[in-house]
């Protein structure tokens, strides 16, 4: 019993992981610009999510290494050192962009200038990092992200037509704007498939002490989970796409987005997206931070883990305070959000391949899943994500240019 109550409060906590401020900034855009068609990219990336995430807590309760570490131990210092680089990079791109959301959303809450809260906000997620454990990361913040349902309440109350629904799960070109909409494409897919969420799922499983009976519930817990929080991503684009969509808003800024819950919520409209967005952009700042910690001392062989005491750690918390400083410093200096956002997303697309690349080699050595080895569509999966992700990582950046 206590297994399934797991099960069921991973599953609604993944809320916490899945919506942040990529997955709401594309679906709002995507669906103020193009109605429903981009509902099949946020079907195709949860998928994409889903399975790796499978395979990376298979390795970690298999194998009992993270997918960081399962990396470092395969191929070597060498081969991990650019993909590290990159990462550190995105994750900080990323966490400056969660924390400027959060702060967006306290700026539309009280009125005060969105860079007053950055600094707080960075010291908030720092002592829950210091004082909390990792159930706490997990289910504390990710129960909080429940909020963000409001967008799927949002949804089913403006009824959309069903007929235009389904039409938009099946890919199609759009009638305007190719360039706009394969970049919003692009950028969906790699708001989602973000290699910190990946390595992040992997080692809360070692913090949990998953063993190999628990794979039922790893299973479960990723393709039930991430699809869950989809739901939430598509209830922002199909909401946006009903009430900015006829009003033709391209969303350039959150106040914008915000206004897509005025004709369900009416005066409590701003202050329920601004809750929404604030939750989860300050959960997932605090699960980028701990990342960068899990990161460095699964590559360089530290101790880590919320779990033990700080001091037994110390090099693990250095890593999360050195990257909330260095996010709220760069963030205090007043770059927009939003963009910084979309920056960080085409970066994450660009590094894609080599995220991918390990886990057709991991997911078949049984040195690191045992028995549990991928088949034939696991292994078929894999490689169409990998060509998927060297096609987007060619095309990008001109669209990146030409389209965001």
């Amino acid at each position: 019993m206590r297994k399934i109550l797991n099960l069921a409060l991973g599953v609604v906590t993944s809320i916490g992981g899945f919506v942040e401020v990529g997955s709401i900034s594309t679906s709002a855009q995507a669906g103020a610009e193009f109605g429903y068609a981009l509902l099949w990219a946020i079907a195709v990336a949860t998928l994409i999510v889903a399975a790796l995430a499978e395979m990376a807590g298979r390795v970690a309760a298999v194998g009992k290494r993270s997918m960081a570490g399962a990396v470092r131990e395969r191929f070597g210092f060498h081969f991990q050192v650019v993909p590290l680089c990159a990462e550190i990079v995105i994750d900080l791109l990323l966490l400056t962009a969660e924390l400027g959301g959060a702060a967006i959303a306290m700026k539309m809450l009280t009125g005060v200038g969105f860079q007053w809260w950055i600094l707080p906000l960075a010291a908030l997620a720092w002592l829950v990092l210091w004082f909390g454990s990792f159930s706490i990361v997990e289910d504390g913040i990710g129960l909080f992200g429940m909020v963000t349902l409001s967008f799927v309440l949002a949804a089913w109350y403006l009824h959309p037509a069903p007929a235009e629904l389904a039409r938009g799960f099946v890919p199609s070109l759009p009638a305007h704007d190719l360039t706009r909409y394969a970049f919003l494409t692009v950028s969906i897919i790699g708001a989602t498939v973000s290699p910190y969420l990946l390595n992040f799922y992997s080692s809360g499983a070692l913090e949990e002490k998953w063993t190999e009976p628990d794979l039922w519930i790893n299973r479960a817990t990723a393709f039930a989970g991430m699809g869950f929080g989809s739901f939430v991503a598509m209830g922002c684009l199909i909401t946006a796409a009903i009430v900015l969509g006829p009003q033709h808003v391209k969303v350039e800024t959150y106040e914008q987005a915000a206004q897509m819950f005025v004709p369900v919520y009416g005066r409590w409209a701003i202050a329920l997206f601004a809750v929404s967005l604030g939750i989860g952009c300050f959960g997932a700042a605090v699960e980028i931070a701990l990342n960068s910690g899990y990161v460095f001392g699964q590559v360089f062989g530290w101790t880590w883990g919320l779990e033990r005491k700080r001091r037994d750690v110390s090099r693990f918390v250095v890593t999360f305070s050195i990257m909330l400083a260095a996010s709220g410093l760069i963030a205090v200096m007043g770059f927009d959000p939003l963009k910084v956002t979309l920056l960080s997303v085409a970066l994450t697309v660009v590094i894609m391949p080599l995220v991918v690349l390990p886990f057709l080699v991991l997911m078949n050595n049984e040195a690191y899943v045992g028995t549990h080895t991928s088949g034939p569509i696991g292994n078929g999966l894999l490689a169409a994500v990998t060509i998927l992700g060297a096609l987007m990582a060619i095309v990008v950046i001109p669209l990146e240019i030409a389209g965001g």
